[in-house]
């Protein structure tokens, strides 16, 4: 479940645009294509320097075929996340193709967008559209923004086709790309990263960080084939904070994945069959989980003074240590081992949305498996992310433990 939601287009807006893919020529397409961007779209939008595009046929994740003018020079964020990986490939100015983004990152990830904002003021000037599912997303703002592509996430495709978006962009010649980080990030991160590549032209650098990424996920996974350790059952508590409800969760995907990998036992792996999902809390008793990991971030703007543990960059960590000393009373983890050994845990809620999920296998592993992982410094392996790939500076604070207060306290079993 994402934090944020995605829309259907208004009935008005339908009725404007059914006989758009008729009334536009193949001519006035092409010319208002190569046409120079317009006064009204933010200068932060227009590259530097023009440069010569090919058409060229792509493969996108859903397994369309799509015709794009590469490299793209203006593009709409579907997902304002996207962010995360656009700018570990247009690192010098990230901002440069951006037309308009959805407004998730700035409400969802407010943490992240302050660091951009200080580095690149202009941010604050991208205009910013609503979702596919909610009602806000508004076709006309972006026909009238004129982008090289729009980068949706693969879940948005049920509403845009129930809309018929697809078709009425295609008939303007602006192409829809699929990409996932989000409902098979295992399977897919790297080909959306190859994808971002191919798009940008930034062939070399996003192979680049795919080695860097699969690097750092051998630290965990080699070690763990190895040394084949007794994995230890964790329930992990999806967005903590943000809902009440209980006890939503991660099937076999996702951050479900992430713990098998950490070479942990995700106790909703047979219990939930998509990538998100819900136990009740005798489920989760049912199951002693020996470890809690709970996922969440700083969701003001959503929930304001809510039970959310504000994990992310500069986090006040010891605020976060109060907050997730709450989730020890929840009846789902009553006499649990997770419960009798303070092993709650609580991580940036964001690792599910983004091309650093390594970051969060390699915590994990610290958490389950801390013997076999007491030289693994995840801190110093997001830091050198930072350093190689991204324009801002590393912030600690994704994560914090009870276990580890425990520990310090010579309480740990």
């Amino acid at each position: 479940m994402n934090p944020t939601t995605e829309h259907k287009t208004s009935s008005s807006r339908r009725w404007l645009l059914a006989g758009l893919g008729a009334t536009v020529a193949a001519g006035a397409i092409a010319a208002w294509r190569l046409a120079t961007p317009s006064a009204d779209v933010p200068q932060a939008a227009t590259p530097a320097a023009a440069t010569a595009t090919t058409a060229t046929t792509i493969t996108d994740l859903r397994g369309r075929k799509v015709q794009v003018r590469l490299p793209v020079q203006r593009v709409m964020l579907g997902e304002g996340r996207q962010l995360y990986l656009l700018a570990a490939l247009d690192t010098e100015d990230p901002l440069h193709r951006i037309v308009a983004w959805r407004k998730d990152m700035i409400q969802a990830d407010p943490d992240t967008y302050a660091l951009y904002k200080a580095r690149f003021p202009k941010i604050a000037d991208i205009p910013t559209f609503g979702g596919f599912e909610d009602g806000t997303f508004d076709i006309e703002q972006a026909i009238a923004l004129k982008p090289d592509v729009i980068l949706l996430n693969v879940e948005a495709q049920r509403a845009t086709d129930d809309a018929r978006y697809i078709e009425k962009l295609d008939a303007v010649g602006i192409p829809v790309v699929y990409v996932d980080f989000r409902h098979q990030p295992v399977e897919n991160t790297e080909p959306t990263m190859r994808l971002f590549g191919q798009l940008l032209g930034k062939e070399v650098r996003a192979q680049a960080l795919i080695d860097f990424r699969r690097q750092q996920l051998a630290r965990v996974t080699d070690v763990i084939a190895a040394r084949q350790p007794a994995r230890p059952k964790v329930f992990i508590e999806r967005i903590g904070g943000y809902s009440q409800d209980c006890c939503l969760t991660f099937g076999d995907e996702n951050f479900g994945r992430y713990v098998e990998m950490a070479g942990g036992t995700n106790i909703a792996k047979g219990l939930v069959p998509g990538t998100f999902g819900q136990l009740n809390a005798e489920q989760v008793l049912a199951t002693d989980p020996a470890h809690v990991v709970v996922t969440s971030a700083n969701w003001e703007a959503y929930v304001p003074g809510g039970r959310w543990v504000g994990v992310g960059p500069g986090a006040d960590l010891a605020e976060a240590t109060r907050k997730l000393e709450g989730y020890l009373e929840r009846p789902a983890y009553a006499a649990t081992s997770a419960q009798r050994n303070r092993a709650f845990h609580a991580i940036w809620h964001q690792f599910y949305n983004s091309p650093y999920q390594f970051v969060a296998v390699q915590q994990l592993a610290k958490w389950l498996h801390p013997e076999l992982f007491a030289d693994l410094d995840p801190d110093a392996t997001f830091r050198e992310l930072h350093e190689r790939f991204l324009p801002i500076a590393y912030r600690p604070g994704y994560f914090v433990s009870l276990a580890r207060e425990a520990a310090a306290k010579g309480d740990a079993p």
